[in-house]
């Protein structure tokens, strides 16, 4: 078993949005949260486009204030500030750390270039058109890892069976520009006499779809656990690759469980 050093954001990084008043000494930051460490084991792809799969695990944190309007959450979210926070729409910056991908974690990425530890920054909205159902779109800047745009749409479906089980599932599209499918997917004419890829450059649009969903399962007060299973179809570039056509697959197949503790406090 291989164990990645991925830290996977579950629930959203809320923060209500606000001036500090002088009279009450109220601050954007005051007021009760909750923060929830934890870990989740999954069967997942040795990396995105491979054919090969690995058992793998990963923490789990987030941190949120008590009282938002946030009402559900997926493990495709990723940490988000809260600029807007309404009872059907939500919106504000969001960021995900990306890690190091190179050959150590495929003998299929031998003489290609390495996709550098970074992250993406930009925005996210969501919003709930019913009290069953969430919308979520969010569209990311690359930083060092990448120079592309990458978005991200999901709509999830949830219902509460009992008043500790939920159950939740639907579909995900990932697209992206140029410059992220270069990074993950090209293979310029060094890399093809590296690596005995073929050579391959790139365009923008879309990158998978795919279906996910989930069981989670309110334990105690504090503790939740959880399980997820989630398939995706490489399309476009991805598809296309020298990388994914010659050693990988463009579907791509994850299943796994989870459980996080939640803390209390309360900040002046």
């Amino acid at each position: 078993m291989r164990i990645p050093v991925v830290l996977l954001a579950s629930q959203a990084f809320l923060l209500s949005a606000g001036v500090a008043s002088a009279e009450d000494r109220q601050y954007p930051w005051s007021g009760d949260w909750y923060l929830k460490v934890g870990a989740t084991g999954f069967l997942g792809p040795e990396y995105e486009g491979s054919s090969k799969t690995m058992l793998q695990a990963a923490p789990l944190v987030s941190m949120g204030k008590v009282g938002s309007s946030v009402r559900f959450s997926s493990r495709n979210d990723n940490i988000s500030y809260a600029l807007v926070d309404h009872v059907h729409f939500r919106a504000g910056a969001v960021g995900k750390l990306i890690f190091e991908r190179d050959e150590d974690a495929s003998d299929d990425l031998k003489g290609l270039d390495p996709v550098k530890f970074g992250g993406e920054l930009g925005g996210f909205a969501e919003f709930y058109p019913t009290d069953w159902m969430r919308f979520r779109a969010e569209a990311r800047q690359g930083i060092r890892s990448h120079h592309g745009v990458v978005a991200d749409i999901t709509a999830d479906a949830f219902t509460d069976v009992s008043e500790t089980i939920r159950i939740s599932a639907g579909p995900r599209l990932t697209a992206a520009t140029s410059d992220y499918f270069d990074a993950y997917y090209g293979v310029n004419a060094a890399e093809s006499a590296a690596s005995g890829l073929g050579t391959y450059d790139p365009d923008g649009g879309i990158h998978s779809v795919g279906l996910g969903a989930a069981i989670n399962w309110q334990a105690t007060e504090k503790l939740e656990t959880g399980a997820y299973a989630e398939y995706r179809r490489l399309l476009g570039a991805a598809a296309d690759s020298s990388l994914v056509n010659e050693r990988g697959s463009r579907d791509q197949f994850l299943v796994g469980v989870s459980a996080t503790y939640r803390f209390d406090f309360t900040l002046p």
